[in-house]
């Protein structure tokens, strides 16, 4: 990623509202509904170049195409991988292992609420979320379907780029983790989580590579590495979980193999959905892990009221020469819009302790159907006045 050498530079970590009446078609595309390039060419391009140049007039530094292109779906998996298959859930069993927490045994009453209501989000006027009836299960190898997919993605970012009218110097494009999509695909083909997670490390790979080629910095998304902790029954021991998260950390690793770091930013988060997180694995078991990671910039919740503290664990860490920290300075978990001041308060604490042209200015999660549209939107004007602000500090 491109430093902060004049100014504290500013990025999000990817889902964005949206346009206005364009609900139906992320789902669309994530199912690889729509492959016609003349199809996507009348009626995805222009969507998207809209959402590039709010973006940039907002004051955003290194743009995403809103990610709209992602689900968690059999259709979507389908489209990217071999060897999967869907089956009706059996008596008990979660569609997912986020379904199946801690957490969730210990508040039934408002995770029931939650799935009655159809939503994890609480934002008005979402439309609900139908109960998940299905389980996907890898039955054969996970192999990669090749780049196609991938490259759908690609050419209507780089076309709605060059509609959008806008000066972009750096762009992004989110991809998910292999141990981020074993949350989704549960293994009935493997002998062993090992070579599970490298045949999903092999697969994901090939769009690892072809964003990189394509010229966009490669984002990693794996809220996964610390949110698996409250997923497994009975709860293990830290030493125990640090095991088990550096197969992920391995599997992450081996699908960045050959990839230049300064092309890779790698997102970790606690989850997006908007209840208590008493169960958060606190950051201090895996800083460590994290950082073993080969990308130059790291993005996680720094403004998340569960782990703002934590930040005072990066001054202790050893981070290594020609790292990058991307703190999220505003949170998804709340509507209140962060004043200027607290997130250039927030940026400042970084600057301390990596220096000025080492920190870009971030979000904790996707904002996107987290809150409602337009209050993700203030959240990144505010999110670069902030940034502006902690400039004339740092730079005077």
């Amino acid at each position: 990623m491109l430093r902060s050498t004049t100014r504290i530079r500013t990025s999000h970590v990817g889902r964005l509202p949206p346009p206005k009446g364009w609900d139906e078609m992320p789902a669309r595309l994530a199912n690889a509904e729509i492959t016609d390039p003349a199809t996507i060419a009348r009626q995805v391009v222009p969507a998207i170049a809209e959402t590039v140049r709010r973006q940039a007039e907002i004051g955003i530094d290194c743009v995403g195409d809103g990610e709209y292109w992602t689900a968690r779906s059999f259709a979507h998996y389908q489209a990217h991988f071999t060897g999967l298959e869907v089956r009706p859930l059996k008596p008990g069993e979660p569609p997912t292992t986020r379904h199946s927490t801690r957490e969730r045994d210990e508040c039934p009453d408002f995770y029931g609420d939650c799935d009655r209501a159809g939503t994890l989000f609480l934002v008005p006027g979402e439309k609900p979320t139908p109960p998940i009836t299905e389980r996907v299960v890898a039955r054969g190898p996970i192999a990669s379907k090749g780049p196609a997919a991938i490259r759908r993605q690609i050419d209507a970012f780089k076309a709605a780029i060059a509609a959008s009218g806008a000066a972009v110097e750096e762009a992004f494009i989110p991809v998910l983790a292999p141990g981020w999509l074993d949350h989704f695909i549960f293994n009935e083909f493997y002998q062993t989580e090992e070579e599970f997670l490298s045949a999903l490390a092999d697969a994901i790979a090939v769009e690892y590579r072809a964003v990189v080629e394509a010229g966009f910095i490669l984002q990693i998304d794996d809220p996964g590495l610390p949110d698996w902790w409250d997923m497994l029954k009975p709860e293990p021991s830290v030493a125990e979980y640090r095991r088990f998260a550096r197969l992920r950390i391995d599997a992450v690793n081996r699908a960045l193999s050959g990839i230049p770091e300064d092309r890779v930013r790698y997102h970790l988060c606690w989850g997006s959905w908007h209840g208590p997180h008493t169960h958060d694995l606190p950051l201090e078991h895996i800083i460590d892990l994290i950082l073993e990671v080969k990308a130059q910039t790291y993005s996680f919740e720094a403004a998340n009221v569960r782990h703002e503290h934590e930040w005072r664990l990066w001054q202790q860490a050893k981070i290594p020469d020609g790292k990058m920290l991307m703190p999220g300075v505003v949170s998804h978990a709340t509507n209140l819009v962060e004043h200027p001041q607290l997130v250039a308060d927030r940026i400042r604490r970084f600057v301390d302790i990596v220096g000025r042209e080492n920190v870009i200015a971030g979000t904790d999660c996707g904002l996107g159907g987290r809150v409602h549209a337009d209050l993700v939107w203030a959240k990144l004007k505010t999110l670069a006045e902030g940034a502006r602000l902690a400039s004339q500090a740092a730079w005077g």
